[in-house]
């Protein structure tokens, strides 16, 4: 692949337009468009409908950029920065990927890829472009809209005849070729509005943002600034950069929300714009503007500048922006303010999206542009939402900034969830399989769960009301749904795409609420098992949630089999231990009358019997489901007591230790302990852990319940002695990572001593290796069996098999089991209404939404559509195919690609779509300079050149060819359908 795009000629550009729109309602992918009502607002004496737009960057440096964004709400646009470094000279100086907006956003560009003439041509294009659109499409007022441009980097290139024809043509274009080719394209497109196009304004643009690089001198900046007032007589904003706030203030901020990781040192804060410096110049600027009639303002903020230090971008230095970048610039903006009374203008960029966009525009600061928030899934489409929610606001003109207020949200913003950095390290949101070529749309959180549950059709079941349906369809695979409604680590949400957005949706709960409101109907319906007679029997030893869960799918079968358990009830750990504030004994019993309705015979009291006894009874199958009892040591003296044990008596209503509790380990278990403790009365609960919590293994929303809960955090120890009502710990410092990522604790040989009467050891349950040992079953050096033993038709799984494992866990190694006893898997249908509509899907993307009447209206069914790389792609270089079967395909547009890297941070799969999804190409040379994509090059008529399995051929479409029928009817709907794609 090449990183240079090619603009599309403006004759291809309105074809594109007008097919899709005609055919599909959706201009570039944008697939709803916001229609302006009557509300305007003044700004350099132009007039713009919302008071938003896309940010100088990624997505304001192609037409169709723009006009995507204009489609979905966008009406003032910040035109990317140029600056008389430009083309192949620029772009060989930025690294690829050069975007990752994964949670906070980073990136490593800065001004326009193209040439400045190439930039400038484009930026005419779309002006012309929304010109027509605004009004044959009914998108609003053709005079709402404003292109603001952005210029750097230094008086000497700004004044250079590059950017001062640039500039010049920006403000009247009516003497350019491309200006005079987009009327007469225009014509011929709709020859019935040749009047109006004809008086299609040619300036483009009047007023500037000024953009300068880090480091840049005060009066070189205001030279700048001067200069384009003065000369160019343009209304003018000039960018200030988050240094301004000084060094010890950022990183008082950002430490304070959980940033702390994020490095950088003071030397931009030394060399950059001092505040000292920055005010009396903006108010002499200011004096300059109103005397020359014009407008002049600060564009709050630039990204910040911060060191990469674990490999984030492919660079020494990136760019921060988004949801850290918020709190700074709101900061910047009240401080500004209060120096100014509020009427100095503010042009806001930095971290706006939904839900806070209201509040800044309240506050009288606006335009607000945008760039992290149109980066993540949804894209463009997420300026819809916003323009709805601003357009039910007050719309006045320009009087000054709510002080007050713009100084209460900064302060808000420092404890907003939406903007503090999560408690722990984000999880891998990626699977592990790769994007296939075809047929690559994914449900992430089916493939996230360890038994691959249905999970979008039983939320679409939910949604209906069909509750007894979803749970029927919830226990196809799962025996268990009051337990894993309740308890389940729900790997599946952290895969959740709805995590891009704001939250996962709640797909536990909505587990549960099926489970609750279908309960009773699906019992009544169960058919019974149809008996197996063929001699085969089964011993599951343990009657936990492997165990039961084995039984079930094992009884469901017709399967005779048998659960031995040792203690008085079925549950095991989960019935035994963990506290009943998180999992009740009912929820327990409901799942325990499903697998009796299976047929299960159950021992109670009973240990198990060995192997060969077994066997002698006629079992053919044994599997082995014990749970993790043993308790791990902590060697150090003094009232240690293990986890399990204490756990257990607690809940058994025994007495136990008590007083001052410390709890040494990070895992959920140990969560459970102190929150358990502090319910049971003890005087004070406190977590002590050697590294820090963000490096607990306890899943976050454990972590975050023991917070809430008042437990106490004793970080960066190692229990050392517990004596005389104190628990005396050496402290530790963290070094380098480990194998798992995690940084090693070291000692210091400080030490630190807490009141404590009790320790209660969490460092890690085992399994019980002589019950195997016993048996003949060998374990490898842990301890631990494998699934499949040595011994004929004797299985391990669960706990027993992992180690401390999740239950759901404990159900997919049930499922192993009990398919190979059956001989295969578990055949069943599902419903076909639980498949949401195609049009349902698309109508939920781009829309945050953190609560709604049910979970099922949150849910992005990716099963029915994905295409989260085509959303994000800021060049729209990710297209969706509808073949003539309805099926819909990604096709990558290599001419349309400057490798950002944005789409792989998104795909749910382990790939990167840019690279690895079926691509047309436009040149033969960028086929050949792209040996790894797969896809092909049209050679006139149809014929193609294709890549695809290693193989380069051509292929004629209307003879007989080498390609698979499927890729034949996609490249050959691309050549007919889609033909404006070609160029």
């Amino acid at each position: 692949m090449s990183e240079l795009m090619t603009p599309i000629p403006f004759r291809d550009l309105m074809n594109w337009i007008t097919t899709e729109y005609l055919r599909d309602g959706s201009v570039f992918g944008v697939h709803k468009p916001y229609r302006a009502g009557v509300k305007k607002l003044p700004i350099f004496g132009e007039t713009i409908e919302t008071p938003f737009g896309p940010a100088a960057g990624p997505n304001t440096q192609l037409a169709q950029n723009i006009i995507a964004g204009y489609f979905a709400g966008a009406r003032f646009f910040e035109l990317k920065t140029v600056q008389k470094m430009d083309g192949a000279e620029l772009a060989a100086c930025i690294n690829r990927p050069c975007i990752l907006a994964e949670d906070e956003c980073y990136n490593c560009e800065w001004s326009t890829e193209l040439y400045v003439q190439q930039a400038f041509e484009e930026y005419v294009k779309a002006w012309c472009a929304l010109k027509i659109m605004s009004k044959v499409y009914g998108l609003g007022d053709p005079n709402g809209f404003v292109f603001n441009m952005s210029v750097g980097y230094d008086l000497a290139g700004i004044q250079g005849e590059k950017i001062d024809t640039f500039l010049n043509g920006m403000m009247d274009a009516s003497q350019t070729p491309i200006f005079q080719e987009c009327i007469r394209v225009l014509k011929e497109f709709f020859p019935q509005e040749s009047g109006y196009i004809d008086a299609i304004s040619p300036r483009v643009s009047g007023s500037v943002t000024v953009s300068t690089l880090h480091g840049c001198p005060p009066d070189e900046i205001e030279r700048i600034a001067s200069y384009l007032i003065e000369k160019k007589h343009l209304h003018t904003f000039v960018k200030c950069n988050p240094t301004i706030l000084g060094y010890d203030t950022a990183r008082s901020i950002l430490d304070g929300m959980g940033y702390d990781y994020i490095a950088f040192d003071e030397h931009h804060f030394n060399e950059d714009l001092q505040y000292e410096d920055a005010v009396p110049m903006f108010r002499r600027l200011l004096a300059l503007a109103q005397s020359h009639g014009l407008e002049f303002g600060l564009k709050l903020s630039n990204t910040f500048p911060v060191d990469v230090k674990n490999k984030e971008l492919p660079s020494e230095e990136m760019y921060m922006a988004g949801k850290s970048l918020f709190p700074l610039t709101t900061t910047m903006a009240a401080r500004i303010s209060r120096e100014f009374g509020g009427k100095l203008r503010i042009s806001y960029a930095g971290g706006a999206d939904a839900f806070n966009i209201d509040k800044l525009f309240a506050c009288g600061i606006w335009p607000i542009t945008m760039a992290t928030t149109e980066l993540k899934p949804g894209g463009y489409q997420r300026f819809v939402q916003i323009g709805d929610k601003l357009d039910a606001m007050e719309f006045r003109p320009f009087t000054g900034v709510d002080v007050a207020g713009i100084e209460a949200l900064a302060l808000a913003a420092r404890s907003d969830k939406y903007h503090l950095k999560a408690v722990k390290p984000l999880p891998r949101r990626k699977l592990y399989d790769k994007v296939p070529l075809t047929d690559c749309f994914t449900a992430p959180c089916k493939g996230g769960c360890p038994i691959q549950q249905d999970i979008p059709e039983y939320i679409e079941l939910c949604r209906r009301g069909q509750y007894a349906a979803a749970l029927q369809l919830i226990t196809e695979k799962n025996p268990l749904p009051f337990i894993t409604g309740t308890i389940c680590a729900h790997r599946c949400m952290t895969k959740c795409t709805r995590n891009f957005y704001e939250e996962p949706v709640q797909i536990r709960a909505t587990k549960l609420v099926a489970a609750q409101r279908g309960y009773d109907a699906l019992l009544a319906k169960l058919p019974q098992p149809v008996p197996v007679t063929d001699g085969r029997k089964v011993a599951v030893i343990g009657g936990g949630p492997t165990g039961m869960s084995a039984a079930y799918f094992l009884g469901r079968a017709g399967i005779p089999v048998t659960i031995f358990e040792k203690a008085n009830c079925l549950g095991g750990v989960v019935r035994q231990v963990i506290p009943s504030f998180r999992i009740s004994d009912e929820a327990i019993d409901r799942d325990v009358a499903l697998m009796f309705r299976m047929g299960v015979q159950v021992r109670l009291n009973t240990p198990a019997p060995s192997v060969a006894e077994l066997k002698a009874q006629g079992y053919t199958h044994i599997f082995f489901a014990v749970g993790a009892w043993k308790a791990g040591r902590l060697d150090i003296p003094g009232n240690v007591v293990p986890v399990i044990g204490w756990l257990k008596d607690l809940k058994a209503g025994k007495d136990v230790s008590l007083g001052h509790v410390a709890v040494v380990g990070g895992g959920n278990t140990a969560m459970d302990a102190a929150r358990a403790a502090l319910r049971a009365g003890a005087k004070s609960s406190t977590l002590v852990y050697r590294r820090t919590r963000k490096y607990m293994p306890a899943d976050a929303e454990e972590l975050e319940l023991a917070m809430a809960d008042g437990v106490q955090f004793l970080e960066l120890v190692a229990p050392v002695e517990q004596k005389d009502g104190a628990l005396i710990c050496e402290k530790m410092r963290l070094g380098d990572p480990d194998e798992k990522g995690r940084r090693k604790p070291v000692p210091t040989g400080e030490t630190v001593s807490i009141p404590c009467d009790t320790v209660i050891s969490a460092v890690g349950e085992k399994v019980e290796s002589e019950l195997f040992t016993a048996n003949g079953i060998e374990v490898d050096e842990k301890g631990v069996p494998a699934f499949r033993t040595n011994l004929d038709g004797v299985y391990v799984g669960g706990d027993a098999m992992r180690g401390p494992a999740t239950v759901v866990e404990g159900i997919a190694d049930a499922t192993w089991f009990a398919n190979a006893v059956i001989g295969e898997a578990h055949k069943y249908a599902i419903p076909a209404h639980a498949k949401a509509s195609r049009a349902d899907a698309i109508a939920k993307k781009g829309i945050l939404c953190e609560s709604a009447k049910c979970e099922g209206d949150r849910c992005l069914t990716c099963n029915v559509v994905c295409q989260v790389c085509a959303d994000v792609c800021p060049n729209r270089a990710n297209v969706v195919i509808e073949l003539p079967d309805g099926r819909h395909q990604i096709l990558h547009v290599d001419r349309m690609c400057n490798e950002c890297g944005n789409c792989a941070v998104f795909c749910p799969y382990d790939s990167a779509p840019y690279r690895d999804k079926f691509t047309l190409f436009l040149t033969r040379k960028g086929f050949d300079d792209s040996e790894k994509n797969q896809g092909f090059l049209p050679l006139g008529g149809r014929k193609v050149l294709v890549r695809l399995g290693g193989k380069v051929f051509e292929a004629d479409l209307d003879g007989q060819n080498d390609l698979p029928a499927e890729i034949e009817v996609f490249i050959l709907t691309v050549l007919t359908k889609y033909s404006y794609l070609l160029g």
